[in-house]
This record gives C-alpha cells, sequence and structure tokens, in this order.
C-alpha cells in the first residue's frame, strides 16, 4: 500500500465481499487492490463517455420513434 492512500471504510453486499475474498486469493491481490483497480475502470469509463458526449454535441438529436420508423422502412426489423 502507498504511503498516500487513504483509508475508508465502504459496506459491500455479503455475497460481493465474499467473490472479492476469492478472487484476491486466486490472483494474489488485495481487496483494496481489487477495489481501487474497479473504480480507475469506473472512472476512467466516465471520462470516455463525458469526451464522446462532447465529440458528438454537434450531432443532430434524433427521436428515438423516428429511428424506429426508419428501420422498419428499410426492413432492417
Amino acid at each position: 500500500m502507498s504511503e498516500y492512500s487513504k483509508r475508508a471504510t465502504v459496506y459491500l453486499d455479503p455475497m460481493l465481499h465474499k467473490a472479492l475474498r476469492i478472487k484476491a486469493a486466486e490472483t494474489s491481490c488485495s481487496i483494496s487492490e481489487l477495489i481501487n483497480d474497479a473504480v480507475r475502470f469506473s472512472l476512467a469509463e466516465d471520462a470516455e463517455d463525458l469526451a464522446a458526449f462532447r465529440d458528438r454535441r454537434e450531432e443532430p438529436l434524433l427521436a428515438f420513434e423516428d429511428v424506429l420508423e426508419q428501420l422498419k422502412k428499410n426492413s432492417r426489423i
């Protein structure tokens, strides 16, 4: 653990905790490492989503109903 690590109390669903304990044992990682990796992955995914929204903000808005109608018209559904 890094000298810059912060301690936090996290309450986990018992089945998630059991799965984490098993995965930690199988991968020789700590539960903290697994949780840190999962949080990093989730935050990176959010950052990618925000970048995609920013990149596409100039695209025209499409109504879901219109897209469905077009798919039906082209025999796609």
